[in-house]
């Protein structure tokens, strides 16, 4: 059922960062719910399910070391790894947003982030912008950042967690005047962009749902599709900040991308955390 996607799986999107964000999506399922550590031998097993080859998935996993995302730990005389805090804590808050993303409404009004960074920290200013646009914000102005108000908690948490509050301010509001709001936000965000991706990911996805109502699936088959899906899907909800639909061209891809994305996490989710689960207690 799965064969052409489980051979594309670490080519789509090629090289090591999509093999990277592969091996994360696998720890953030699967290693939770193992006491947050993984075995070597249990990566590089479930990765080899996905394509991957052994040394390509230790080097990946030692890059995701360097940069703290993951930290090496042993139990029972077994090398193996955990997610690190500040990982846990970004995948916790990514848990709502993807499994639980809840869509603003017009009487959520709107949350404007203005920022001044001196030039001697422009790093800082570097990851402003970088955490302002994985939290969906869209630009209004120079240094003017404006997203849904249902996002300000997120926001508020973020920027504290990322040690960034010291150059920023958080406004709430409604947009008072002037000029046409959904051309406006046409300006703000990307919409053309976001179409593509959530028309890609129909495209895609669109058939594996219908084999799977025909032929069903089994655990090995659904981990080989889930795990990749869930990689191409977790980037959209926050690159799409769930707009009110009134403000969006009508039939907007993303409602029913978002209700296939549920269908078939509902349909896979179980069978590949089955196959995960064996794979993982076998391996130690």
């Amino acid at each position: 059922m799965t064969a052409d996607l489980q051979a594309s799986s670490v080519a789509a999107g090629g090289g090591d960062t999509r093999l990277g964000q592969l091996i994360v999506t696998v720890f953030g399922l699967y290693a939770r719910g193992e006491h947050n550590w993984l075995s070597v031998a249990s990566v590089v097993r479930l990765m080899a399910d996905l394509g991957a080859e052994e040394q390509a998935v230790r080097s990946a996993v030692s890059r995701l070391k360097r940069r703290g995302v993951l930290r090496s730990e042993r139990h029972a005389n077994a090398a193996g790894y955990s997610l690190a805090d500040p990982t846990l804590e970004v995948l916790a808050e990514g848990d709502v947003r993807i499994f639980e993303r809840a869509r603003a409404v017009a009487e959520d009004g709107w949350l404007v982030v203005v920022f001044s960074v001196p030039e001697s920290e422009r790093e800082k200013r570097h990851a402003l912008r970088t955490s302002l646009t994985r939290l969906g914000f869209g630009t209004a102005a120079p240094g003017v950042w404006v997203a849904p108000g249902n996002l300000a908690e997120e926001t508020r948490r973020t920027l504290e967690r990322r040690g960034l509050t010291a150059y920023v301010d958080i406004f709430t509001g409604d947009h008072f005047a002037f000029g046409d709001l959904r051309s406006k936000v046409r300006v703000w965000w990307d919409l053309d962009e976001l179409t593509t991706l959530y028309t890609d990911f129909l495209r895609r996805y669109g058939p594996v749902l219908d084999r799977i109502a025909a032929d069903g699936t089994t655990p090995l088959e659904a981990f080989r599709t889930y795990v990749p899906m869930l990689t191409q899907w977790r980037r959209l909800p926050y690159r799409d900040p769930g707009l009110p639909l009134s403000l969006l061209p009508p039939r907007w891809h993303g409602v029913r991308a978002g209700a296939m994305f549920q269908e078939l996490d509902s349909s896979l989710g179980g069978p590949a955390r089955e196959h995960a689960v064996a794979v993982i207690h076998g391996a130690r």
